[in-house]
Order: C-alpha cells, then structure tokens, then sequence
C-alpha cells in the first residue's frame, strides 16, 4: 500500500506525470468521525498511523476547484484534476513538488492551473515574495489548514478520517483513495460515507471562508 504519510519531498514535473492517478472520495461535515470509527471496525479495517500534519497553506482561486495547491514544509504542491470515475471519485494527478524559492516558468505553471495571471519578473520567487504577489488578485486566497489524520485501510484501500481546521474553523473529514475502483466503492459504502457528498478540500475550504461561493 501507498504511504501517503512518508516524508515530503521535491519532485519535478516529469517525474509526478508518472505517478500512478488515484480516484478520491471524500466528505466533510460534523459526526463523520463517529460514523466510521463506528463502521471500520466490521469492514475489517486495518490500522496505518495517526499524524499530526504541520501546517498547510492551500492557494485557492475563484477560477477552478480542479487545481490542488498547497504549500507544506516549504514544498509547493500541485495536483490536477484529471477526470471522475462512473461513480463520481475524483481523478487527481500529481504535477509536481517544486522547493521554495521556486523558479519563475514553474510557478507560471502553476498559476496557469489556477487560471489566473500574474506578472513575475524575478527568476525565482520565495514563498513570501509569491503571497506579497498574489495579495493584489482578488481571485486567489491563502488559507492555512491543519490536520491531525487517522490512516487505516480496508481491503487494500487507502482509508482516512481527520480532525481539519481551517483557518482556524474545526470540521471532520474522512476519505477513501485507490486506483481500484471497485474496491474503493466497497470500501466507501462498508465505512457509511457512500451517501455524503463528495467534496473535494478546495470546494470545502471554500465553503467554511466564504470564498467564491
């Protein structure tokens, strides 16, 4: 199984373009926890590890809810949605993990998938020169979340469920992610979630600050 806790590190374009795309299926709200700590148990779950994540910092744009930006130990991430299956788990590629300061053509990249423009001079661009930047565009909000996350999996499947808080609001969360999606929709109704909306962290974050709603 994929550990999607190992340690975090840099890694190109080229090289996340030939990452494997998982299908994710996630929701949010208050009491989710209960109802799959409740439901793991008998889906025969088995335990992954608890981790406190260090801060996050998501770049949101008013534009799309299909590029996943974030920011965490000094890395800029980047996935992109790349298409759904039959029953609507979201299809997420990695695009890379590029080291602050970040080079100008890759962050250009990057904004591309956000759809937004900003004019960047510099070769190369630190995390508070790129917030200094985008403080003037009324289409891109930084959002810091936190998470304290309890990975399991069931039947080879990438289980979660998490305390968040964003930007300080606290909400639940609980997740299944595999490129096995027969086994990720039995995973998704043992657990009790099947019937939640599926909402991705951009369209969540957005919905607790108020942005672009």
């Amino acid at each position: 199984m994929v550990d999607t806790y190992a340690k975090n590190e840099a890694i190109s374009a080229a090289d996340a373009q030939k990452l494997a795309a998982r299908a994710e299926f996630r929701v949010f709200g208050q009491g989710i926890i209960d109802v799959v700590t409740e439901k793991m148990w008998p889906a025969h779950a088995t335990l992954f590890k608890v981790r406190v994540m260090p801060p996050e910092t998501y770049i949101l744009s008013k534009k799309t809810d299909e590029a996943n930006v974030k920011v965490r130990d000094g890395l800029l991430d980047i996935k992109v949605k790349t298409g759904q299956t039959p029953e609507g788990y979201e299809i997420f590629q990695p695009r890379g993990k590029f080291q602050f300061p970040v080079k100008r053509d890759e962050l250009l990249e990057i904004l591309s998938f956000l759809k937004v423009d900003l004019t960047i001079e510099a070769e190369e661009i630190s995390f508070d020169e790129f917030k200094r930047l985008a403080a003037d565009c009324p289409d891109l909000a930084f959002v810091t979340v936190e998470k304290k996350r309890y990975g399991f999996s069931v039947n080879g499947v990438i289980c979660e469920y998490a305390y968040v808080w964003l930007n300080g609001a606290q909400i639940e969360s609980a997740c299944c992610e595999s490129e096995d999606y027969g086994a990720m929709r039995a995973a998704v109704e043992a657990l009790g979630i099947a019937e939640m909306p599926n909402v991705n962290y951009l369209k969540a974050i957005k919905r607790v600050i108020g942005f672009g709603q």
